[in-house]
């Protein structure tokens, strides 16, 4: 990160409370020592987006920063705030404000200001209002959403229905001069016979795990209502809101514990948190029909129409699926971002496609994201162990066996030092587990 634009960053925020472009020009290098989890990242973000691995990477360093420094402005600029995002490359981030007076500071700081008409607030707003009206929307009206970079709503129309489009919006509430129509071919559904990061079933259905959490984890609300028997793994769906929000949670039967893991397909991804990326931020979504698949943060708050009813606050995104993956997880880095809903389009022919937020998921259920960072989560049952117990062990890393901190192993010809006690599960091999191992 270049020193001088993070310092007039921080003295604008600080300062006047206002940053609105930052360029973010972090130091990722070729010759920079990569985690092995980070490494597929990179790979799959190359493959996806169609650059290379150092940009890749580079990009990675700046959308980190884009997202905290996002996350402060919301708290500094209060009603003037009005969105934010990201350029196609990654490399830029943009805050809009209403309060042009502050323009002479932000050039100052070296940045250069958005001002709009609307506040962040009021598109939000306005779009609640839509989402009101959301079961007299046409048919043809596949969904609607803000979008901060041309401060209006969007509402998308089946090609020739835009005029009916439009008079839904306005007879909705919705000032004229903040709807914007655009024809869409999108005809999204919920992707309900699909897996995640792991399957899971219930009846005669099939979706997947979106992420750990204390006691189970959370998925899509369309993938069973609150009562439903799950199996692979067994438990009871506790909570699901379907449609108005797609969003549920499993907890658990005794004998199934929770891991901060993400299936990359194949290996692992750890999960550190769930810091929210910027719009046009990077995003990798996991699912068993298509695997590890990348793409880009396009909208928040956006409203989709399924045949079964509107769906609010979701996030709008380029990164493809297909039936068989709803439920999955979303993934920004290491950060957790939300789970599969449903979307428009397939892996061969592109589309749009969306995930409902996390954060929300947590709040409603009042639940704890289970992470890489915290210690492993107490397992329900006993956990099979040998007797290869020692202080430390030594050899060939082997699941089952009871590691003290300190204890160094190989595994893959690599050797590795323990940072912490535990016993190891399959799952648990010291590249996919940083909290528990490093390199020694």
């Amino acid at each position: 990160m270049n020193r001088k634009i993070v310092a007039a960053a921080a003295a604008a925020i600080t300062g006047a409370g206002l940053v609105t472009a930052i360029a973010l020009t972090p130091s990722a290098s070729a010759g920079q020592t990569t985690p092995a989890a980070d490494q597929e990242i990179v790979a799959a973000l190359s493959r996806d987006l169609k650059i290379s691995p150092d940009q890749a990477r580079t990009r990675l360093a700046g959308e980190q920063t884009a997202a905290r420094a996002d996350s402060a402005l919301k708290t500094r600029l209060g009603s003037s705030y009005a969105g934010s995002w990201l350029d196609a490359a990654g490399t830029t981030l943009t805050v809009a404000v209403t309060d042009a007076a502050l323009e002479g500071t932000v050039r100052a700081a070296g940045a250069t200001p958005k001002t709009v008409a609307r506040s962040a607030a009021q598109l939000d707003a306005a779009k609640l209002s839509l989402d009101a009206k959301g079961t007299s929307a046409p048919k043809s009206v596949p969904g609607w959403y803000v979008d901060a970079a041309t401060n209006s709503i969007v509402v998308l129309a089946n090609a020739g229905t835009e005029a009916a489009a439009k008079s839904w919006a306005t007879a909705s509430g919705v000032r004229a001069d903040a709807v914007r129509v655009e024809a869409s071919t999108e005809s999204p559904v919920p992707l309900i016979d699909v897996i995640g990061g792991n399957a899971y079933t219930f009846g005669s259905g099939r979706c997947s795990i979106g992420f750990s959490v204390e006691g189970g984890f959370v998925t899509a609300g369309h993938c069973g209502t609150t009562g439903t028997r799950t199996s692979n793994p067994s438990g009871t769906v506790a909570g699901s809101s379907f449609p108005g929000n797609d969003y549920g949670w499993v907890r658990v039967d005794a004998g199934n514990t929770p891991r901060p893991l993400v299936n990359r397909y194949p290996g692992t991804v750890p999960v550190a948190g769930s810091q929210e990326a910027a719009i046009g931020a990077s995003v990798c979504r996991s699912g068993s029909t298509t695997g590890w698949r990348c793409g880009t943060i396009q909208q928040k708050n956006a409203s989709v129409n399924y045949p079964q009813g509107t769906v609010s606050g979701l996030t709008r995104t380029s990164a493809c699926a297909e039936p068989g993956d709803s439920g999955g997880s979303w993934l920004a880095g290491d950060q957790a971002q939300g789970v599969t809903s449903g979307g428009s389009g397939n892996c061969s022919s592109g589309g749009t496609f969306y995930f409902q937020p996390i954060s929300e998921i947590l709040s409603v259920y009042s639940l704890r994201l289970v992470t890489s960072g915290s210690n492993p989560p107490s397992s329900t049952t006993t956990t099979p162990t040998n007797t290869t117990t020692s202080n430390p062990p030594t050899g060939t890393w082997a699941a089952g066996t009871t590691y003290a901190a300190g204890a160094t192993v190989t595994y893959n010809g690599v050797s590795y030092r323990a940072l912490q006690g535990h016993t190891a599960q399959t799952g648990w091999e010291p590249p996919n587990v940083p909290a528990l191992w490093a390199r020694s």
